[in-house]
């Protein structure tokens, strides 16, 4: 059995990277109506966060078994 820390690196680096290639494409293709914060692209910021933790945690309990 994995623990659930494997679990839970795999979802972040799956949501992450979606969110992360959404904002490549708001980046690409903006939006017409602007919001406040939108020059700092928080979607890729924080998309590229929750990979680099996701690829932590799932890279750390790959091998690790739960009895």
């Amino acid at each position: 059995m994995k623990p659930i820390w494997y679990f839970v690196g795999l979802i972040l680096l799956v949501m992450g990277f979606l969110i992360f290639a959404n904002g490549i494409y708001l980046l690409i293709n903006p939006p017409l109506i602007k919001t406040v914060l939108s020059e700092t692209h928080p979607s890729i910021w924080w998309g590229l966060v929750m990979v680099a933790f996701g690829g932590l945690l799932f890279m750390k309990n790959k091998n690790k078994i739960v009895e």
